[in-house]
């Protein structure tokens, strides 16, 4: 019984341990990194079930703030631009990798206690590419300045995610104009 009981606390120990440690990239360039972004794969997420394909991600840096506008949008079965404003700001100053992002406001203030991490866990030296997650592996975007990613990228980013704990079979691809054209899983490429 102390045997079963010391393997179930190890285990649970170093289960939270790695769901905690998510390295995030080294230093973010913050103004390098604004523009448009779009989502090549993702692991869906309940506020994006109106979207079918185009989603992107443009980031806008507020200097008078020294927040991040945040503003996604995605096509709609419709063929409608569905669109949600948020705001972001650095946590982590060191690598301005790991960043707060909120969708909730009240009056004119952003309430960050509803805000989720967005981790920037592997970024292009040219920012061409980007993956963001969370330590909790339950988020995970795949983002790209273009629609589309070469295959090789793509199996490379499929395997960047598998050493990082993530699983790939999770991340569904996003159809773009002038990428992917269906949703599937991201392992099935």
């Amino acid at each position: 019984m102390r045997h079963l009981l010391l393997s179930v606390l190890l285990f649970s120990s170093t289960s939270f341990a790695f769901a905690q440690d998510l390295p995030v990239v080294d230093q973010v360039d913050i103004p390098r990194y604004m523009g448009k972004w779009h989502e090549i794969a993702s692991i869906p997420q309940s506020f994006q079930k109106q979207c079918v394909s185009n989603t992107t991600a443009e980031y806008e840096l507020l200097t008078d703030t020294n927040e991040v506008k945040v503003l996604n949008s995605c096509q709609t079965e419709r063929g409608d631009r569905s669109q949600s404003e948020g705001r972001a700001k650095v946590t982590d100053p060191t690598t301005n990798a790991k960043l707060k992002v909120t969708f909730v406001k009240i009056g004119d203030r952003w309430i960050y206690i509803f805000g989720g991490k967005y981790w920037i866990i592997r970024l292009d030296e040219n920012y061409q590419f980007a993956i963001v997650g969370h330590p909790s592996r339950d988020y995970g975007w795949i983002l790209s300045r273009t629609p589309d990613l070469p295959a090789a990228t793509l199996k490379d980013l499929t395997s960047f995610l598998q050493e990082k704990g993530y699983d790939p079979c999770k991340f569904l691809t996003t159809p773009q104009d002038g990428g992917l054209t269906e949703k599937k899983p991201l392992c099935q490429l």
